[in-house]
């Protein structure tokens, strides 16, 4: 089995084979921090698609403490112009996430106050249209960039292009829980480009739309790697938000 794309206590992924990403060029981008008392904490990737929503991968909820969202950050090591720090009000993974397996591992983040969108902050639709075999889509990350154990994840937000795969590459590699129906198997084997530790929870974007989530792979960097197939949960996010209005 994969192991999980957040830094741990639950390592997250950073982009392996990729470049920086032009800055605020991604500005549903969220950087999620999973606070615990005194120093340290967790990080994952997540994304805006309402003004008071991130989603993120349901194993990032590894219950250290509160969570905050940073949207419309570069660096998230300095003090940007524009940026904004929200806390989470409420979190939501879905309520069949299974932790060994990482079926349905998706998490929604309701924010205590909503964002201000703006040149740098902004939102990222959701498509229920199946993403094809062989779309070439982009992922993006703060995470490590190396498999080096003493890595530390990006200050700046790397980003890459992958190949979608079809279902064999992953049934045929040691993803011995994986679903086709609910996950998405991406990266060609031979391109070493890959999410890693701290990417967990950042979206898969094709043509403009979020098609996946980032959630686990290969514990020495190697592709594929596995993405919560986003088109299987539009229903269940629009349902659960009409249940949980602000």
């Amino acid at each position: 089995m994969g192991s999980s794309l957040t830094p741990r206590n639950y390592p997250s992924w950073e982009i392996i084979g990729g470049q920086e990403a032009r800055p605020h060029s991604r500005p549903y981008m969220a950087f999620v921090k999973i606070h615990k008392e005194g120093k340290g904490g967790n990080m994952c990737g997540g994304f805006l698609i309402r003004e008071d929503v991130v989603v993120t991968a349901a194993h990032c909820n590894c219950n250290l403490g509160n969570i905050s969202v940073l949207l419309g950050a570069h660096n998230f090591a300095i003090d940007e112009l524009g940026r904004q720090k929200i806390w989470v009000h409420r979190r939501i993974p879905h309520p069949e996430f299974n932790d060994e397996t990482f079926e349905n591992d998706i998490m929604l983040l309701q924010l205590t106050n909503k964002a201000k969108l703006t040149r740098t902050v902004g939102t990222i639709p959701l498509s229920q249209k199946k993403v094809k075999r062989g779309a070439v889509c982009s992922v993006a990350g703060w995470g490590q960039t190396s498999i080096r154990t003493n890595d530390k994840p990006s200050p700046t937000l790397q980003e890459v292009e992958l190949t979608v795969m079809g279902k064999r590459m992953c049934l045929s590699r040691p993803y011995l829980h994986y679903v086709p129906s609910r996950m998405l198997c991406v990266g060609k084997p031979q391109e070493r480009k890959s999410p890693f530790l701290g990417d967990s929870g950042g979206p898969l974007v094709c043509d403009g739309n979020a098609q996946g989530i980032v959630s686990h792979g290969s514990g020495d960097g190697s592709t594929p790697s596995v993405f919560t197939r986003l088109s299987k949960y539009v229903c269940w996010i629009k349902k659960t938000l009409r249940k949980r209005k602000p």
